[in-house]
């Protein structure tokens, strides 16, 4: 029963990851050989983790119970916002990296290819994702926007 809860959020996922790649195929032929790895983005405040295979010809993203998901080659984790930050391209992954607000764990290589792959978009992915999201987008931005909000304020509250 626990799974059915997740159904919409997969259906959300895969759509996602199937347009970024209709998209951004650049990032997959950067990638190379690690379109066929399995990644671990384990939001650590979430109850979810999210599963990435980025094959170009069968790309998946889905979410997993913490606890519950498949082996993956490597694992990137850190807080929903910092993750966020990252793929959003206003976050710095190796500060993020060296302050511990981001811990990789596994395939080191794989996780930098895929990281410059990312960084070499002319868009974020959050904004291919926002402008293919047709009437979600104005819900999805105001997600984004106290989301975003509330990294700041986190970052304020620790100084």
């Amino acid at each position: 029963m626990r799974d059915l809860v997740l159904l919409p959020l997969q259906a959300v996922l895969q759509q996602i990851v199937c347009g970024v790649a209709r998209r951004q195929s650049a990032v997959f032929e950067r990638l190379g050989s690690h379109c066929y790895t399995t990644y671990l983005i384990d939001p650590v405040n979430l109850p979810i983790v999210l599963i990435l295979k980025p094959d170009r010809a069968n790309p998946l993203l889905r979410a997993a119970w913490r606890g519950r998901s498949p082996p993956a080659d490597c694992r990137i984790a850190g807080t929903l916002q910092t993750l966020l930050a990252l793929v959003d391209g206003r976050g710095d992954g190796d500060a993020s990296f060296f302050s511990r607000d981001l811990t990789v764990e596994g395939n080191i290589d794989a996780v930098v290819t895929l990281r410059n792959a990312l960084d070499d978009l002319d868009v974020t992915l959050v904004e291919d994702i926002l402008s293919a999201s047709g009437p979600l987008r104005g819900p999805l931005e105001a997600v984004l926007r106290v989301m975003r909000g509330n990294q700041t304020r986190e970052v304020h509250h620790v100084r």
